[in-house]
């Protein structure tokens, strides 16, 4: 949710003389790029991400669950959501491109709808490796989280110091794996005590505000357009650091946020938001675009107050109120495919849902990186490649996601 509301609050479209303008807003008022210290998140999901798959694959160990098997039911859960966004923006962009649009700002739309997906890029790749990853820090403890670490580094030295800008791409694995990895260290019991998890955060901090300060890495942890080199985009062992840094700081608070956890309505509100938090995390920027498309057919309403004044900070809550309310029924309709059936089919072998994994994982960064379409049209290798993994690799029936009704469960008998 703080992914959701930060995308949000940071987008900063005005509509001037020159037309629509997409702000941002750490480039408006640079004076908050701080506050991305603590809103970049991204480094938690990945650390969340390694605890749960060191309890989910170490599960499939004991029950002798071969690694084919349980990938794809991991693949499952990851890409079932994201089809069906998939299908709604290729066939909006066909029907925008027959009405001629202008082919540059569908793909200025498309990329900012499916900035999220980036995510599950990296994320899916980074479950494929889970079991040598777990391997190697049940092996090699902290070396497993150093060695990558300090690559990322020399890959900024090459990708930076030596202008060689597409060696940088590298450390999308280097360094997410190398978050992921303080996952299992979590789950290990290895953080220590309130003291011990202090220091980290202080360690964490200390190194980031030292290669913010000394080094070529600016101060916003998210991308932004003016950055010569950009902290997110492709990531930097920054991000690393910033990890070890909210990391150390979120179990520093571990204890009173179980206490809290434990009281049935927070409780009840964490796990009803979760059961359907991929569906919002994975629309809300389409909500955001659609919204903007919406205020623009009403002759520019809301968009012509100037960024950062108090007429804007005004506005903000009814912004966010109302891209709320507009995301809403996308979560109603779509957050059925976050909860797929049980799956009791035999383990396919081992090359399918690797190579689903491959497949979606090109597909979406691809969306990510160039949008939806161009000038020659719509973007077919990238729109194919999520749905030929998820056939190749058993995630999904040829009709399972189109035709699926309703979010219940079936009951045993009707499973018989």
């Amino acid at each position: 949710m703080v992914v959701v509301f930060g995308h949000w609050l940071m987008a900063a479209p005005f509509l001037g003389a020159h037309g629509l303008q997409g702000n941002h807003l750490l480039n408006e008022v640079p004076e908050i790029q701080a506050v991305t210290w603590v809103l970049q998140v991204m480094p938690v999901f990945f650390f969340v991400g390694g605890f749960a798959n060191a309890a989910a694959w170490r599960s499939a160990r004991r029950r002798a669950v071969p690694y084919s098997a349980w990938l794809r039911g991991r693949l499952r859960r990851l890409v079932n959501p994201v089809l069906p966004l998939v299908v709604v923006w290729s066939v909006g962009a066909a029907v925008l491109i027959q009405t001629g649009i202008d082919p540059d700002t569908l793909r200025l739309a498309s990329q900012a709808a499916l900035v999220p997906v980036w995510f599950l890029a990296v994320y899916v790749l980074v479950v494929s490796l889970a079991p040598l990853s777990l391997l190697a820090w049940e092996r090699y403890g902290w070396w497993s989280f150093g060695v990558p670490a300090a690559l990322a580094g020399l890959v900024d030295l090459v990708a930076i110091g030596g202008d060689v800008d597409w060696f940088g791409y590298i450390n999308y694995l280097l360094v997410w794996c190398a978050v992921h990895q303080l996952g299992y260290a979590w789950a290990d019991g290895r953080f220590g005590g309130l003291r011990q998890r202090l220091a980290w955060a202080g360690v964490g901090f200390g190194v980031t505000a030292a290669l913010v300060g000394f080094g070529p890495y600016p101060l916003a942890m998210v991308g932004l357009a003016t950055d010569q080199v950009a902290n997110s985009q492709p990531p930097k062992v920054t991000l690393v650091a910033l990890a070890v840094f909210q990391i150390g700081l979120a179990l520093a608070l571990e204890p009173r946020a179980e206490r809290f956890l434990q009281r049935r309505r927070p409780w009840t509100a964490t796990v009803a938001i979760s059961s359907m938090i991929m569906t919002v995390y994975l629309w809300h920027m389409t909500a955001m675009v659609a919204l903007i498309g919406g205020l623009l057919a009403l002759d520019g309403f809301g968009l012509r107050i100037p960024v950062g004044s108090g007429g804007w900070w005004a506005s903000r809550l009814p912004w966010l109120a109302t891209l709320a309310s507009v995301t809403a029924p996308f979560v109603i309709w779509f957050s059925r495919y976050e909860r797929p059936g049980p799956d009791n089919r035999p383990a396919p072998p081992a090359w399918r849902p690797v190579l689903a994994a491959v497949s979606v994982c090109g597909g979406l960064g691809l969306l990510a990186y160039a949008g939806i379409a161009d000038q020659e049209g719509l973007n077919g290798l990238a729109l194919s490649l999520p749905f030929v993994g998820a056939l190749v690799g058993g995630i999904v029936g040829a009709r399972y996601w189109l035709f699926r009704r309703g979010t219940r469960r079936p009951t045993a008998g009707r499973a018989r």
